[in-house]
């Protein structure tokens, strides 16, 4: 994801300057830098952060580090854009929080699918009442493959749920317009069995229930070898929307064998669009030319759920958020009574 910021960074974007680059792995930051025409290349982000006309910084490190770059950015003045999950637990999302909150910089979380054409299309469509009001909300998000050990470890990426069904929950909680109050996983390592010596598994469902009372089902899974398969659907009191492809291109192939066609390979060529909308909306923020994206906040409700589901499938029974069932209550004690 670093690499892709930079190239969007150093050539897509207006009134964005790519200054400086920072990775801990040997040679890997002047490598990028050389790549993208970049003058500074560091092994220690804090060196980058210490670049005097800085003024914001994307995070692109792995999950486990993030609540300690966004406190040092946040301490050094800079604006930050933080790849997604905000954290691997919530006390390091409220220390996140109180460092941006105390220096009064921008923020913004990586939540892509907000800036997808697709996605946005279908919130205005909610806005404006074509579905009426949302009833159920279905989501499904398959990987072509399993990622590398090192990164499937729950300590490094969060694993499986926090990695990947976090996107889910957040357009959940956009599309729905509505808090989760409560999970329950079902899941399991029903294919790669490699992936239990490093704690994770490769497949999952998620029960949802939402504040409003709608209802909702997340699949995630590692396995889906023929391509990268990620689609949405809202069902509202007077229809539907559905959002996602899965062919990569217009084209039929048939023939005495059958027909055929090729399928979405990968993320960036999915999500390409909506990776390059998001950084060139966060330089505008930055520039204050654009209302803030999605926020820390909405990091750590998004982050907050995915744990939530993470818990419920380890110990086997639905899991209850704290902070979305007060808000569920908030909502009922100011229901007009029938």
């Amino acid at each position: 994801m670093g690499s892709i910021f930079c190239g969007h960074l150093s050539r897509l974007v207006p009134g964005a300057e790519l200054a400086a680059v920072a990775d801990p792995v040997p040679g890997l930051a002047e490598r990028t830098a050389a790549e993208h025409g970049v003058a500074h290349a560091f092994v220690n982000y804090r060196d980058l952060l210490s670049m005097a006309d800085l003024e914001a910084v994307i995070i692109a490190t792995p999950a486990s580090t993030h609540a300690d770059v966004i406190e040092d950015a946040a301490r050094a003045g800079r604006a930050i854009f933080c790849e997604k999950p905000l954290a691997l637990s919530l006390e390091q999302c409220d220390r996140a929080i109180r460092a941006v909150e105390g220096a009064g910089i921008p923020f913004q979380i990586g939540h892509m699918r907000r800036f997808d054409a697709g996605y946005a299309r279908a919130r205005r469509l909610i806005e404006e009442g074509a579905i009426g009001e949302p009833v159920t909300f279905k989501a499904v998000g398959r990987d072509p493959m399993m990622p590398r050990l090192d990164y499937a470890r729950p300590e490094v990426s969060g694993g499986l749920i926090v990695d990947m069904a976090i996107h889910d929950f957040d357009i959940g909680r956009w599309l729905m317009r509505s808090e989760v109050t409560r999970v329950f996983t079902e899941g399991g390592t029903l294919v790669f069995d490699e992936l239990n010596t490093v704690g994770d598994f490769d497949n999952a469902v998620i029960n949802l229930k939402f504040a409003s009372g709608a209802l909702g089902n997340v699949e995630v899974s590692r396995n889906a070898l023929y391509g990268y398969d990620i689609r949405t659907e809202v069902l509202g009191s007077k229809g539907a929307v559905m959002i996602g492809r899965f062919r990569q291109t217009p084209v039929l192939l048939l023939t005495g064998e059958g027909v055929g066609y090729d399928v979405v390979p990968y993320i960036t060529e999915r999500f390409g669009d909506a990776y390059l909308a998001e950084v060139r909306h966060f330089v505008r923020m930055v520039q204050r030319l654009e209302e803030p994206g999605p926020s820390i906040y909405d990091g750590r409700a998004g982050t907050e759920i995915a744990l939530a589901a993470t818990r419920s499938y380890r110990e086997g029974r639905p899991v209850t958020l704290p902070l979305a069932a007060a808000v569920a209550r908030d909502a009922e004690s100011t229901r007009t009574p029938q």
